[in-house]
């Protein structure tokens, strides 16, 4: 079982468009593929139409039994979803309150990987949607991840939140004394404009060892995936990027993530 964290501290970056589109290439693929929404926020519950106000059972759950001294259960908690082979452990409005509540007791930190040790017969993926600001959920998924995802949107500021990134998972990486593997993922890329160029350039400059091999451009077909709550592999008729992700998901099965950079015009 493979487990990818989906981290960024800067939101808006691409994160959630990440997590469900490789979800949904790989359940093509047919393998088995759980999602973990670890955003109060709740936003890759609520692309796959879970509200996180009123749903019934959610990822705080597990927290809430091993703080009661309970094992991790999460049969109650992972729903089925409309697409085959996709799985979710939706967030709730309650995720938010956790820090506050749990974040000094013992033992929080690896809730989630303990939940994921119960399971590895049966997915082949999981993929871990993080919440921008580093917490006990970034413990989390960090501690349980066997890589880490970094969207980066090929803009300035994007870059400086992606640096703040990369200095927290050095702390946690400390912390776990665990060396966590990163892929950095370039996102909403425009050939056109002289700040992505600039941008992508300096990625390429800065961290060419880390780099993915795909870029992932602009594309509005992504919107109306959202609109429609789908993946985009499961709307109609390829696109720039859908071929763009296709690519990546596929990279991770290489040897090395630091080949020569594909653009998708």
């Amino acid at each position: 079982m493979r487990i990818w964290a989906v981290a960024n501290q800067k939101g808006g970056v691409g994160k959630t468009t990440t997590a469900i589109n490789m979800a949904g290439i790989l359940a093509q693929d047919g393998k088995k593929v759980l999602l973990i929404d670890l955003d109060p926020h709740g936003s890759l519950s609520c692309y796959l139409n879970i509200d996180p106000e009123i749903v019934e059972h959610s990822v705080y759950e597990l927290f809430q039994q091993i703080a009661d001294g309970q094992r991790a259960r999460s049969d109650r908690i992972i729903q089925e979803t409309e697409f085959e082979n996709i799985s979710i452990m939706p967030s709730s409005t309650a995720v938010a309150t956790l820090e506050k509540q749990l974040g000094t007791k013992n033992g929080m930190g690896l809730v989630i990987k303990q939940a994921l040790n119960t399971m590895r017969q049966k997915f082949d993926n999981v993929i871990i949607d993080c919440p921008p600001m580093l917490g006990l959920l970034m413990v989390n998924a960090l501690a349980a991840c066997s890589r880490v995802i970094i969207p980066v949107q090929t803009e300035h500021l994007a870059i400086k939140g992606m640096d703040r990134m990369l200095r927290s998972l050095q702390m946690i990486q400390q912390s776990l004394k665990k060396d966590i593997d990163y892929t950095i993922l370039p996102t909403m890329y425009d050939q056109r404009t002289l700040a992505c160029r600039s941008s992508l350039e300096r990625l390429q400059t800065d961290h060419s060892s880390k780099m993915t091999t795909t870029i992932i451009p602009i594309d509005t077909r992504l919107r109306d995936a959202s609109y429609y709550g789908k993946p985009l592999s499961y709307m109609k008729g390829e696109s720039k990027g859908l071929i763009a992700y296709k690519r990546f998901v596929h990279s991770l099965d290489e040897p090395s993530n630091s080949l020569e950079t594909k653009e998708v015009a």
